[in-house]
């Protein structure tokens, strides 16, 4: 989706538009004039704010600097670079942090996105098992204490204005009294999400009119779905605080996550790069209308 934008909003514009890289590198000419789309990168973005984007840790940093709410990330370097880069007690510190979070941690690379070697750890045992896998191939993780996620709500932001607001809603089954949540999620087309559950859950039977949600992730790759959320309340809220966000890390295009923990709204994450393919399969008008207001803002500087 992105590159189908991005050519149609060139072809609008009599811009000459030049994919490469397998689509990982789109350069744009007009009039003499060249700008370049790397990733999910439109070019909008300082390289600072870019960076700081990328980096959880650093991200969390720079917004409780600015008292924004957020959900901390603490940063483990690679032991494989050297004990004078990664510290001599990383694993000491990371053992005092899950005795700290008795409910678990969740472990992820420091820098990467759409959910991918995302591991929750409540024991000694979890956590080296994620450590060891997010380490094979990341040269940092964060650390970050388990929470109990009410809602996650992504806001599309082009110069601190909302372009589209949409939560994230994890696949789920309402039982009947009758059958197991193994049965019920096969006939929802939603057993790959049971992966991570015990026997003992996936083969109880869901009491009637229960609604048991099958992931603890919120990520659109791990099955969750886009619901565009009206003006209210709610969006007014997520916007607000996206803003804050935003403004603490002096980023211009970005999809910022917010999460709801205990009634509270924080930020989870920011991203540089605005993916939105799984939006687009249902709102296609709305995904190119702010992909087009982006370059925009491109090809006015």
């Amino acid at each position: 989706m992105f590159i189908q934008a991005i050519r149609r909003y060139c072809a609008n514009h009599g811009i000459a538009v030049d994919v490469r890289s397998s689509g990982w590198l789109i350069a744009m000419r007009r009039d003499g004039t060249h700008r370049f789309a790397f990733g999910y990168d439109i070019g909008l973005n300082s390289a600072i704010a870019h960076r700081l984007a990328n980096d959880k840790s650093a991200t969390a940093e720079a917004l409780a600097l600015a008292d924004v709410p957020c959900v901390p990330h603490h940063l483990f370097l690679n032991p494989s670079m050297g004990v004078h880069v990664a510290g001599a007690h990383w694993r000491e510190a990371m053992l005092a942090l899950l005795a700290q979070h008795p409910q678990g941690v969740v472990v992820k690379p420091n820098e990467g996105t759409s959910g991918r070697a995302v591991f929750k750890a409540t024991n000694r045992d979890e956590l080296d098992r994620a450590v060891t896998e997010v380490f094979s191939s990341s040269l940092g993780l964060v650390i970050a204490p388990y929470v109990e996620i009410e809602d996650e709500v992504r806001v599309i932001l082009l110069d601190c204005r909302p372009m589209i607001v949409y939560r994230k809603e994890r696949p789920s089954v309402v039982g009947d009294g009758e059958h197991t949540l193994r049965e019920l999620a096969t006939r929802a087309g939603h057993d790959s999400q049971l992966r991570e559950l015990t026997a003992h859950e996936v083969n109880a039977i869901v009491p009637t009119g229960e609604q048991r949600i099958l992931n603890w992730r919120h990520n659109l790759d791990a099955g969750a779905r886009p619901v565009l959320l009206e003006d209210g309340e709610v969006s007014a809220a997520c916007a607000n605080l996206a803003i804050d966000a935003a403004n603490a890390i002096g980023i211009t295009f970005a999809s910022i996550d917010v999460v709801r923990v205990e009634g509270e709204w924080r930020v989870l994450e920011i991203n540089s790069g605005v993916m939105m393919e799984a939006l687009a399969k249902l709102h296609p008008e709305l995904v190119q209308a702010t992909y087009d207001a982006a370059l925009d803002r491109v090809f006015e500087n």
